[in-house]
């Protein structure tokens, strides 16, 4: 009885034995770079489920041991790296592994200047000494830094100054100012609002009588120079500080400055 045990065992071996060599399945295929434009030799190629490896050869063939589900990874330097994951059909025909090229970044090149004996032109390349770099780091410090003291004023001292003539007379002329400046004032009149109808005789006086090419150049038709010149009025106040002293440069410059505004949010055809 003992013997016939044995005996089936030994036939049983073999079995178990043929059964995981076949179960061992060769896997091929070849690896490219993603231009298409040559294949890549010395990919390291890794089974990671099984552990084992191989390399890619001169013609970037390869041939490993992998079963279906077993996971492949494909790693060399300058390129991304790259798994792939063996199915039946894998089994059946050659893989074909696409590897990208890695982004290199070139690293500044620094061109060191060659002295040519100009003491004056080589100069301006030369690097400044620590001390003088130093000094003017701290002077700029300091000019950007706040006043801790007072200035000095600007004046002569009395006892180095000539004679004042005017001492004890009084500041005659800033009096005849004062009185020129009241003067002026009382001629001038009185700015008070401007009502409907003074703001219409105001904008068909300046039709009448300005110069508003500046504005025909643009393209402006006189319902748009109604539009523009209601708008300055508007912003600006003409009417209510010009319509009774009509002063025509300060009204022209007050137009075009309005203008530059209301150019930016209306559509001008100059």
């Amino acid at each position: 009885m003992m013997r016939k045990y044995i005996r089936q065992s030994l036939y049983a071996v073999p079995c178990f034995i043929f059964a995981d060599i076949w179960s061992q399945q060769k896997i091929t295929g070849s690896i490219i770079d993603n231009n298409g434009s040559s294949t890549l030799n010395s990919v390291l190629v890794v089974n990671i489920s099984n552990h084992t490896s191989t390399f890619s050869n001169t013609s970037g063939n390869f041939v490993i041991d992998a079963d279906e589900n077993d996971e492949l990874r494909f790693v060399k330097e300058g390129y991304y790296r790259v798994d792939r994951k063996i199915t039946k059909e894998d089994i059946r025909s050659p893989l074909l592994i696409v590897l990208p090229h890695a982004e290199i970044l070139i690293p500044e090149v620094k061109i060191k200047y060659q002295p040519t004996g100009n003491l004056e032109k080589d100069s301006k390349h030369l690097d400044e000494s620590r001390r003088i770099a130093s000094l003017k780091s701290d002077l700029d410090d300091y000019m950007r830094s706040p006043l801790n003291e007072p200035l000095p004023k600007n004046t002569i001292p009395k006892q180095f100054g000539g004679h004042d003539f005017s001492a004890g007379q009084g500041d005659a002329l800033g009096a005849l100012g004062l009185v020129v400046n009241l003067i002026k004032k009382s001629g001038k009149p009185k700015i008070t609002k401007a009502d409907y109808n003074e703001t219409q005789n105001f904008i068909k006086r300046v039709k009448e009588e300005m110069n508003l090419d500046f504005l025909r150049r643009y393209g402006m038709g006189d319902e748009q120079i109604d539009r523009f010149l209601l708008y300055a009025n508007d912003t600006k106040k003409l009417a209510k500080l010009y319509r009774k002293d009509f002063n025509v440069a300060a009204i022209e410059f007050e137009l075009k400055a309005a203008f530059q505004e209301y150019k930016k949010t209306n559509k001008l055809e100059g």
